[in-house]
């Protein structure tokens, strides 16, 4: 995500309702429990900040003295769908009949706008119409909650307090220097607002008038959302000269000790170990670096992907999002991967599940980090690396081998 309406005012402080913990003071002595500041202590953390860095007294009593936490933004933000559902489920979600068919009515509809910035900004109609389908199904659902309350709480948990601070702080500069105004700020429970769902970092950063009236409303205006959109996927690295990947075929006894995952390779590297593309037919002879993606494990559809996957990527850090954009922005110009012939996956296990597995291999001296339950880089080198050691698939993927050999029961926590 790079979200809409409800009343147009900062809310009345709710602090005696509704306190909000969070975990970042350490305990005094080894026998004192953690004392977790509540909201109020945190919004006075956060007033002092908002003082040094010279916000005017706006935004430091109307807009910080009003902020209230949200409980439910800290429920959806422990069950992201990109991280809890399969990777077949989450993209036949998705990528379907009738977003693949509104969003060719899309690219027809807007041919003109799509086009002019597609020259301008070298980013491709389909690509656009692709993210503007996933963030909010064609702009009929921009989010309805308060950006800066959502922002707060997430800011005040310390999950990733530092991240949600500083995306609250430009939140901040966007109204300071009067580039949105706060009636506007509603969008999803993350802080992402509009058509395209930018974080309040890459509206200020990228933000573009693309209708020309002077403002910037990437809420109403689509030539301004389309603009922005096309302006922060150019200047964080779109290669037009590229597409975003392709699904390939893996031949049976793969060497899967020969590719690192989450790493990139020449795609000449990838051919001598015997991948080609569907139906047996050879990859391309251009050298490109590409890495190979298996988001259901080795069973499941395999993925070459190049360097637009990774920009799409920092829209969004999830495999499975990234996938979906490129797969409904090439069956918006009738490139077909057989989506509906994924198949729920048979080794797709809860996040709980997931986080015992880390633990296991926390122990056994692999590094993945602190325990998450999220399936992401740091797990996939650890897994790889434990499977290799065990003469197992070595594909990177909790499958149900893979959770016997470590000894865990599923099911018996």
């Amino acid at each position: 995500m790079i979200n809409t309406p409800i009343k147009r005012s900062f809310p009345l402080s709710l602090l005696s309702l509704v306190p909000l913990l969070f975990a970042a003071s350490q305990p005094l002595a080894q026998e004192t429990p953690t004392v977790e500041p509540t909201f109020e202590q945190c919004r006075s953390s956060l007033r002092q900040k908002a003082v040094d860095a010279g916000f005017s007294d706006f935004i430091l009593n109307d807009v910080i003295g009003n902020l209230t936490p949200l409980e439910r933004v800290l429920k959806l933000d422990r069950s992201q769908p990109e991280f809890t559902e399969s990777f077949a489920g989450y993209v036949r979600k998705r990528v379907n009949k009738l977003r693949i068919e509104t969003g060719k009515r899309m690219l027809r509809e807007h041919a003109v706008l799509l086009d002019k910035l597609a020259r301008q900004y070298g980013v491709p109609p389909r690509y656009i119409v692709a993210f503007w389908g996933l963030e909010t199904n064609f702009g009929s659902y921009k989010g309805e909650i308060q950006i800066l309350n959502a922002l707060a709480t997430l800011a005040c948990d310390p999950r990733r307090s530092q991240y949600f601070t500083r995306e609250l702080f430009d939140a901040f500069s966007l109204l300071e220097s009067q580039r949105v105004k706060p009636e506007q700020l509603l969008g999803s429970w993350a802080g992402a607002m509009g058509h395209m769902q930018f974080m309040p970092s890459a509206l200020k950063t990228y933000g573009k008038d693309g209708d020309g009236d002077g403002k910037l409303n990437v809420w109403e205006s689509l030539p301004d959302a389309f603009t922005s959109a096309a302006h922060y996927l150019q200047q964080i690295g779109w290669n037009k000269e590229e597409i975003w990947g392709r699904r390939v075929e893996i031949p049976k006894n793969f060497a899967f000790g020969e590719v690192t995952f989450d790493k990139t390779y020449p795609l000449s590297h990838f051919k001598a170990l015997g991948i080609t593309k569907t139906f047996k037919r050879p990859l391309p002879d251009y050298e490109t670096q590409a890495q190979l993606v298996l988001p259901a494990g080795h069973t499941g559809p395999a993925f070459l992907v190049y360097k637009n996957f990774s920009v799409i990527m920092k829209w969004n850090f999830s495999q499975n999002y990234a996938l979906a954009v490129g797969l409904l922005a090439d069956e918006l110009i009738n490139i077909h991967h057989g989506v509906d012939n994924f198949g729920e996956e048979k080794n797709f296990f809860t996040n709980d599940d997931l986080k015992v597995l880390q633990q296991k291999l926390l122990e056994k001296g692999f590094d993945i980090g602190t325990p998450d339950g999220i399936w992401g880089p740091a797990t996939r080198n650890a897994l790889q690396k434990y499977q290799l050691q065990n003469k197992l698939v070595a594909d990177g993927f909790p499958n149900r081998e893979v959770f016997a050999t470590l000894g865990i029961e599923l099911g018996k926590r």
